[in-house]
This record gives structure tokens, C-alpha cells and sequence, in this order.
């Protein structure tokens, strides 16, 4: 696994770095595919910031917290990290009782660029992002948002290849979004 650190807003102290790495080293135990970490610590007034990204296969699974010391942020998102992994983990069991044979996939996140900025008062576009979308069922597309821990999924849909958004409901479901026509 390779992990790579980057800081904001702070000089990195080899005794930090060396816990960041052995903290995300320790989570290849839990799932050995795990190809590429990384580590975004970064300081925000009086708060510390531990992001972690993890490309497991063709998933990512990401984890953000925040604390007053910049280890116990590690120790937090870590751990947040690790509850997700024992997640996917159980999911794959589940989904491979299927027998469909095909590997999960998902979109690889790029860097995100930011837009013009418009000296209006009404709202605009700060921030925009690009992926590549692969073809996924709405089942793994369900998965790979609870992994990514957000309300709402982009995804081409595997049986129609039209574009789709999944979301998540107020009442824990989730909901699916079709082109018409």
C-alpha cells in the first residue's frame, strides 16, 4: 500500500507523520487490497483535521474528523475508516452470495477544480468536480454511497447506460432518480 501525506495550513513533524502512516498501515489488516492512502491533516482555527481516502480495489472509502489535537483526529477518523471497511467487507459477503460473477465497480474521483466566482449575491457554482462513471446496478451504486458516506450517488446505470442519481431519504431508504423519455 502506498500512503501519501499532504498538510494545510501546518509544518508535518516526523513524529506525525510516522503515527499517521502506522495508524493507516494498521487498517490493511482488516482488507489487504488497499492499493493506495491518502492523508490530508490540516488546521482550521482552533480545529485539527484528519481526511483520509483509501482506494480499495475500485472503491474508495473516505473518512473526515475533526479535533482539538491533531493525533486524537487520526485516532477518530481511523477508526471511522475501519467501521467502513468491516462494512464493505460484509456487503461483498452478501453480495457475492449472488452469484452474478462480476466485480464491483466505481467512479474514480478527481481532483476538484474550483469555478469562476460571480461578484452576485445569488448563489453559483464554488466548486466542481469530475469522474469517470462505470457502469454499476443501483444495488452496488447503494453500496458504494454508504461507503463514500454521502446523500447522494451519480452513477450510469448498468442495465439502461443512462446517467442516474441515487439519494437518501429522510426515513433511511433510498431513492432513484431516472431520465425520462
Amino acid at each position: 500500500m502506498q500512503i501519501t501525506i499532504t498538510t494545510r495550513n501546518l509544518e508535518i513533524t516526523e513524529p506525525l507523520r510516522h503515527y499517521a502512516e502506522e495508524k493507516i498501515a494498521r487498517l490493511q489488516k482488516f482488507v489487504n487490497q488497499i492499493t493506495l492512502a491518502h492523508v490530508v491533516l490540516s488546521v482550521e482555527k482552533h480545529r485539527q483535521i484528519a481526511e483520509v481516502t483509501l482506494h480499495v480495489r475500485e472503491h474508495t472509502i473516505r473518512g473526515e474528523e475533526s479535533s482539538t489535537d491533531l493525533y486524537s483526529a487520526i485516532d477518530l477518523v481511523a477508526d471511522k475508516i475501519e467501521r467502513q471497511i468491516l462494512r464493505y467487507k460484509e456487503k461483498i459477503v452478501e453480495h457475492s452470495g449472488r452469484g452474478s460473477g462480476r466485480s464491483y465497480s466505481t467512479e474514480e474521483m478527481l481532483p476538484a477544480e474550483e469555478g469562476e466566482s460571480s461578484p452576485e449575491d445569488s448563489p453559483r457554482i464554488v466548486k466542481t468536480k469530475r469522474f469517470a462513471m462505470k457502469p454499476l446496478s443501483p444495488d452496488e451504486a447503494a453500496m458504494q454511497m454508504s461507503l463514500l458516506g454521502h446523500n447522494f450517488f451519480v452513477f450510469r446505470n448498468a442495465r439502461t447506460q443512462e446517467v442516474n442519481v441515487l439519494y437518501r431519504r429522510r426515513d433511511g431508504d433510498y431513492g432513484l432518480i431516472e431520465p425520462a423519455g
